[in-house]
């Protein structure tokens, strides 16, 4: 039981490391992305989106380039290593699921790597942006099941307002990726509406895909553009409603208050970050912290969908 123990506290300290990691490639990650789109340039927005015009551009390995590689590949190998000690007898099956899948994922994202440098393919850049936000979230599912008392911590039923919540959050982080996959930032300059237009078109719903292939970059007005937008709001108006109004109902737990707090701080921020981002129109560090700030209320909402651990609980792992 000891050596479970200690091996217990790696796994632990291995995807509480592997976490940072995440947030450290999904914060470079926007910021190439981002940067190299001319996001927020000074010719803004005629100067937005001039690389699709064209044949993809070499690629320079910059500082940030590097880092990020760096990055990417220590995850890897950390990952590796972490799927092993979950899985070697005894198994921690708690933490083995999602490592396991924490490993798929970023094997998976190398393997897209190898189309990532044409910026015109919408489905990489959307499965890029999405697969950075999972990171974040499988690595810290593995911490949640590796926590001191208890290997295999199981997930509590939580309430249907707090689930309803999660998944709304899910389907605002997917009309985001859309969002910046597509280069639909221009679409709509201004906030609350999209230059007078409060709901979508007809005509823009074909924009809810991601297998377009881009040539240019939606002008303002775009009804694809303005539908991506004005339903990315909403989405996020609704999310904040309900993961807000779940968390405060869970302040009423002392065992789910710190969770709570962090969920309702984390909501309020992102919501600030990405209206802040359009009225200084499109900063691009506010875009970057908009993008972290929600892989991070995503670990939040993890935290405060997982059972609260009780000191009756023993660790648990599959029989030696």
């Amino acid at each position: 039981m000891a050596s479970l123990g200690l091996r217990l506290r790696k796994v632990r300290a291995l995807a509480l490391l592997l976490t940072g990691l995440s947030l450290l490639v999904v914060l470079l990650s926007a910021y190439l992305r981002l940067d190299g789109a001319g996001l927020g340039c000074a010719d803004w927005p005629a100067c937005y989106g001039a690389l699709l015009s064209g044949e993809p551009q070499e690629q320079h390995f910059g500082v940030a380039r590097l880092l990020h590689r760096a990055a990417a590949s220590l995850s890897l190998l950390l990952a590796c290593t972490l799927v092993w000690q979950c899985r070697r007898r005894p198994m921690i099956e708690s933490a083995a699921a999602p490592a396991t899948l924490l490993l798929l994922l970023m094997l998976a994202l190398s393997a897209l790597g190898i189309w990532s440098s044409d910026p015109r393919l919408m489905p990489v850049g959307f499965l890029n942006i999405l697969g950075g936000l999972g990171l974040v979230s499988f690595s810290w599912r593995v911490v949640l099941a590796s926590r001191p008392g208890s290997a295999l911590d199981q997930p509590d039923e939580p309430k249907l307002l707090l689930r309803v919540g999660a998944v709304v959050l899910t389907s605002t982080l997917v009309l985001g990726a859309l969002l910046g996959s597509g280069y639909a930032a221009p679409s709509c300059p201004s906030f609350p509406d999209c230059a007078g237009r409060w709901w979508p078109t007809a005509a823009g719903w074909a924009a809810l895909q991601p297998l377009s292939i881009l040539t240019s970059v939606p002008q303002a007005g775009d009804p694809g553009g303005v539908t991506l937008n004005l339903l990315h709001r909403y989405s996020a108006m609704c999310t904040l409603i309900l993961l807000g109004t779940a968390a405060v109902r869970a302040m009423r737990d002392e065992q789910r208050r710190r969770a709570a707090m962090l969920v309702l701080v984390l909501l309020i921020t992102e919501v600030a970050l990405g209206t802040l981002t359009v009225i200084s129109g499109f900063s691009l560090g506010l875009a970057i912290s908009h993008g972290v700030c929600a892989a991070a209320l995503l670990a939040a909402v993890a935290t405060l969908l997982r059972r609260s651990l009780s000191p009756a609980v023993n660790v648990c792992a599959s029989s030696v």
